[in-house]
Formats: structure tokens, C-alpha cells, sequence
């Protein structure tokens, strides 16, 4: 048998070599077809295993969200122009949730509810996390009571209706009443935190407002340097309806990334009112039954699943490496006592908070601070009916000096309300009476506030014991402004050490309580003589 002859056994290795190479699995991407497009709608053919709110790609790179999934066809949503998808295109499943892509260098930037800058500037880099925006809120185990104040920098809330780290608090009333202002004000009053090395990390969902406003908060936000620990997210009027829809969502996904990392986050939702249409509109194109006032009947549901991801989480760091729906990308990286603060905005109709949407972002909420027309016009911003807002979490929410000043400022001034109403048509007033609504008065005039200038905490402690304990009594009305200006002056230049750090560090006792109606009796002198 000569040399080169074929050995059976290396023919039968090579064979097996090479058989052991071939990968037997079958790979295949569920693709669909385009039936009909309408009004940012899709219908779509032969996707029989897609889930509810799984993200679909058209094959020009348009993406969508399965909403609707019925016997023989998938309805989803366009997150993009309807005009861009046609009749006959194939779609595949991307076998993931919605979901936006976080970054810490996501601050400081106007983002869509994609997660795409829309501020033309560079692509965001950074570590991504991939947050869903659909989650489940945190359970009942995973959260702690609100315990520490989010100042707003407004003497009006800061005092009467407290918002607390964690909370949900509605900021309700007609057009052109104040309500975004409150939330700007509030943002801009987080740069003393920030620089402190203690952020609150702000985010801004505007919904369905005009590009040009949107535009105008943006620069308003960076000339007072509060850019830098705010994140803008916008769906405007002129996007499609599903973005306006998702992006409170998207909102909500950005802040629980602050919050399980152990920080602090604020989210603003300007308004729910034009989300609540937006996903009306989504719903009727759907074919879904409509209810009251033509909304879904699942409007109300869409809202609470939204706000209850506000929470403050437990401080325990192994309860809270256990929570619930936590994604993948968070695992290893929780840490305790985080907190994630809600102020959702609603616009009513001629004050009628009784319809269907104000009503059921009521019941959810920890409190409302309702914005009354007439006493914007009067000129007194922010415009706060004192008589039906509350804050549900109270002196919770606020510091000690604070609760101590402030304890019965808010009766005092729901009283005066009345008071002042009823008088107004008699004519002799006894001097108990007419000593009430002079300080009430007065009290009032010390509460107005310019826009875009909040005040430190220790500063508004100072001015209102002022207000409450009667030390105006001789300064005319007109002079109160006045009197106001020149005495936080005074206590900035010559009483800031005895006083105005001593109640930022929580000390409010008998002696800084002398120092303030000291430094009140000097001004007093200057202006009355």
C-alpha cells in the first residue's frame, strides 16, 4: 500500500471537526408589514409575538410602540412623522421595552422623550444606562416617610404649603396664573444646593407648548446658572402626539436614575393636562373606548402609575438593593436613601377644578397649591388661595425655625381672607377686627415676591417672624416692601453670624428671637422715626 494513501480515521476526524463547527440554531427576526398609516398610527400584519409597550423599527429606521394588540393586527404609535412611513413597509421587533438611554451628561441639555439631543449641540456621551419608562413604583417596603424640606425659595409655599424631598405636590390653576414661574423659581432656588457640593438634580418636562417657550425657560434657566443641574426634556406642540405622551415617562426614567443611585431628583411635569389630550388623542385613533369627557377610561390609571414613582427610598442600604423592578442596568450600583420629588402642573378651565382631569390628579397627589386668577390680578405672585391649598406632608417638610415661625401663619391668613371679605360691607370695624386684617394685610405684602428671586430659608424665617409676631404694626402698608429690603439687608451686613446662620443650621431660641425684633426696631427708627 503506498504512502499517500487516504487514512479512513482523518477523513472521519476532519468530518467531525468540521460538523462540530456548524451552529444549528436558527436565528430569525419577526418581521411585520405595514397595513395602513393614519395619524401617527400603524397597523401592522404578521407580528403575532410582540408584547405591550415593545419598541418596533421600520425598516427607514422610524421607530414605534406597540399599543393595541388585537387578533390579526399590532396598532403602535409612531415616535416619528407619520409622513415618513408607508403602506407595504416591513417592521421588526427590537424584543425591548420603551426606554431611554440615561447619562450624567445628560445636564445641561434639551432632550426629546427619546433621549436625543434637540439643543444643537454635540451627541451625548458618557456611560449609558438603559432605563425603561414604563417601571413599576417602588413598593410599600422600599420607602421612607418625607422628612426633609425642598425649598422652593418662595416664602408663600415655603411656609404655609411645605413640599418635602420625595413628595408629589399639584400646582393647579388657570392660564397665566404663575405655575411654571413657582417651578423655574424653584430650580433656580437649587443652585445654592448645588454649589454647596449637595445637588438636587432638576428635570423639566415641557408638554405640548410652543418651541419659542420652551426656548425662553432654556435661557432663563442659564443666565441664572441653573443650567447646570437641569435636564430639559421636550415633546412641543408641533410633535407627534405619542412623544407628548411618553414624555412625562421619559421624565420620570431620568429622575428614578438620580434616585436609586442614592441623590436627590425634582422632576416638573408642565402640564399633565396637555399629556392627558395628547393620549386621548393616541387612544381615539386606537379605536379604544371612549369615557368621560371623551378620555380613555385608563386616563386615570395613566397619571397614578406616572406619580407614584416619586418616593423617598429606604435608607437601609440592603433594603433598598432589593427593590422591586429594578433594571438591569442599576444592579450593583443602588444606593439608599434617595429621593424623587413631583410637582405635576394641571391647567384648569375658569377655575373649575371639579373636571375629570384636575380631579383625578387631586386624589393622587400629597397636596395642591391652587392659583387664583383674581389675585394675580391683583398683582400678588405667587397668587396662592391660601384657603384651599394644602400640603399633605405639612411641617414634615420644613425646618425647625420654620415651623416655629410659620406654625399658624396659614390659618392666619385663610382667617384674614374671610375677614377682609365679610367687612367689606360694614361700615365701623372693632379694634380686635381691624387689627387682624392690618396684620393680614401686611402679611400679604411681605409674602409677593419678585419673579426669578427666591430667598434663602434663613432669610424668609427672619422676615416673616416679623410678619407674625406683629412687628410691623406701625410701618404703613406701602412701606412694607420697603421695610423688607432694608432689614434683610441689615441682618446680611451686621447680624448674619448671630442670626441668619444660626437658623440655617436649625437654631431658633429666645436670643436670635431678640436679635430680629433688635434689628427690626432699627429699621423701624430710620423709616417711622
Amino acid at each position: 500500500m503506498s504512502d499517500n494513501a487516504i487514512k479512513v480515521s482523518e477523513i472521519s476526524d476532519l468530518l467531525k471537526r468540521q460538523l462540530e463547527q456548524i451552529d444549528i440554531d436558527t436565528h430569525y427576526d419577526e418581521v411585520g408589514e405595514v397595513l395602513e398609516v393614519s395619524d401617527g398610527v400603524a397597523r401592522i400584519y404578521g407580528l403575532s409575538n410582540v408584547g405591550s409597550n415593545e419598541l418596533l423599527e421600520f425598516e427607514n429606521g422610524v421607530k414605534a410602540i406597540a399599543m393595541n394588540l388585537e387578533e390579526d393586527n399590532v396598532g403602535a404609535v409612531l415616535l416619528g412623522p407619520t409622513y415618513l412611513v408607508k403602506e407595504g413597509f416591513t417592521v421588526k421587533r427590537t424584543g425591548r421595552v420603551a426606554s431611554i438611554n440615561v447619562s450624567e451628561e445628560m445636564l445641561g441639555r434639551v432632550i426629546n422623550p427619546l433621549g436625543e439631543p434637540i439643543d444643537g449641540k454635540e451627541s451625548i456621551g458618557g456611560e449609558f444606562f438603559e432605563m425603561p419608562l414604563e417601571r413599576k413604583a417602588p413598593g410599600v417596603i422600599f420607602r421612607q416617610p418625607v422628612s426633609e424640606p425642598l425649598q422652593t425659595g418662595l416664602k408663600a409655599i415655603d411656609a404655609m404649603i411645605p413640599i418635602g424631598r420625595g413628595q408629589r405636590e399639584l400646582i393647579i390653576g388657570d392660564r397665566q396664573t404663575g405655575k411654571t414661574s413657582i417651578t423655574v423659581d424653584t430650580i433656580i432656588n437649587q443652585l445654592d444646593n448645588y454649589n454647596a457640593g449637595d445637588p438636587v438634580y432638576c428635570i423639566y418636562v415641557a408638554i405640548g407648548q410652543k418651541g419659542s417657550t420652551i426656548a425662553s425657560l432654556v435661557n432663563t434657566l442659564r443666565e441664572y446658572g441653573a443650567m447646570s443641574y437641569t435636564i430639559v426634556v421636550a415633546a412641543a406642540a408641533a410633535d407627534p402626539a405619542a412623544l407628548r405622551y411618553l414624555a412625562p415617562y421619559a421624565g420620570a426614567a431620568i429622575g428614578e436614575y438620580f434616585r436609586d443611585t442614592g441623590r436627590h431628583a425634582l422632576v416638573i411635569y408642565d402640564d399633565l393636562s396637555k399629556q392627558a389630550v395628547a393620549y386621548r388623542e393616541v387612544s381615539l385613533i386606537l379605536r379604544r373606548p371612549p369615557g368621560r369627557e371623551a378620555y380613555p377610561g385608563d386616563i386615570f390609571y395613566l397619571h397614578s402609575r406616572l406619580l407614584e414613582r416619586a418616593a423617598k427610598i429606604n435608607a437601609q442600604q440592603e433594603v433598598a438593593e432589593q427593590m422591586n423592578d429594578l433594571p438591569d442596568c442599576l444592579k450593583g450600583k443602588v444606593k439608599a436613601g434617595g429621593t424623587l420629588t413631583a410637582l405635576p402642573i394641571i391647567e384648569t378651565q375658569a377655575g373649575d377644578i371639579s373636571a375629570y382631569i384636575p380631579t383625578n390628579v387631586i386624589s393622587i397627589t400629597d397636596g395642591q397649591i391652587f392659583l387664583d386668577t383674581d389675585l394675580f390680578n391683583e398683582g400678588i405672585r405667587p397668587a396662592i388661595n391660601v384657603g384651599i391649598s394644602v400640603s399633605r406632608v405639612g411641617g414634615n417638610a420644613q425646618i425647625k425655625p420654620m415651623k416655629k415661625v410659620a406654625g399658624t401663619l396659614k390659618t392666619d391668613q385663610a382667617q384674614f381672607r374671610e375677614l377682609e371679605a365679610f367687612t367689606k360691607f360694614g361700615s365701623e370695624m372693632d379694634a380686635v377686627t381691624a387689627m387682624t386684617i392690618d396684620k393680614g394685610q401686611k402679611n400679604t405684602q411681605l409674602l409677593i415676591q419678585p419673579l426669578h428671586k427666591p430667598l434663602p430659608v434663613e432669610k424668609q424665617v427672619a422676615i416673616l417672624y416679623c410678619g407674625t409676631h406683629g412687628l410691623l404694626a406701625n410701618i404703613p402698608l406701602n412701606k412694607v416692601k420697603d421695610f423688607e429690603n432694608n432689614f434683610l439687608t441689615l441682618l446680611e451686613y451686621s447680624y448674619k453670624e448671630e442670626v441668619l446662620n444660626q437658623i440655617k443650621r436649625g437654631n431658633f431660641d429666645d436670643k436670635v428671637a431678640s436679635l430680629i425684633e433688635e434689628a427690626a426696631e432699627k429699621i423701624k427708627t430710620q423709616m417711622v422715626g
